[in-house]
């Protein structure tokens, strides 16, 4: 594509680990994403990162669970796209802290969050002498197999009440 080239990534982690994957735009995004989550959900356990798109350039990390930092650390190391944030967390779901993230000031986007295999689709170009990476897009999960029945409508509904979500 001349000067840019599209790239893809996979998230890496257990297959029922939620994440959230994100834009934000300043230094102070992975500890107000800490006390966002801690606000949200005080027994979730989780961990954040948040890649610095000038100065250090720093790949920023919070948490409170070592090996949810750690795999976090992981995905942006393999991301490296700037401006980004990605949140693995267990004891929660997404929906718990979703509302409460997108209202954080500096939080520009939010590109997925879901527990589904997915890919960044990524744009990687030079800016002057330096190379920067954009995440595009993502691919969350897979092609629909079809519309839902009887029998799924059933399986849906007591799934949400077992999961404690419906009444």
């Amino acid at each position: 594509m001349g000067d840019i080239d599209l790239k893809t990534v996979e998230i890496e982690k257990p297959a029922e680990t939620n994440f959230i994957l994100g834009q934000t735009h300043f230094i102070k995004s992975v500890e107000d994403l800490y006390e966002t989550m801690t606000n949200s959900v005080p027994n979730a356990k989780f961990g954040i990162v948040f890649c610095e798109a000038s100065g250090a350039c720093k790949i920023r990390i919070e948490g409170n669970n070592q090996g949810l930092k750690k795999l976090a650390e992981k995905n942006a190391k393999s991301i490296g796209a700037g401006h980004s944030f990605i949140i693995f967390m267990a004891d929660c779901f997404p929906l718990n802290v979703l509302n409460a993230i997108k209202n954080i000031p500096e939080v520009c986007s939010i590109y997925c969050a879901t527990a589904n295999p997915t890919k960044i689709v990524i744009a990687e170009t030079k800016i002057g002498d330096e190379t920067g990476r954009g995440i595009l897009g993502v691919v969350d999960g897979y092609i629909p197999k079809g519309v839902e029945n009887k029998e799924d409508i059933a399986w849906r509904k007591k799934f949400l009440r077992d999961i404690k979500y419906k009444l």
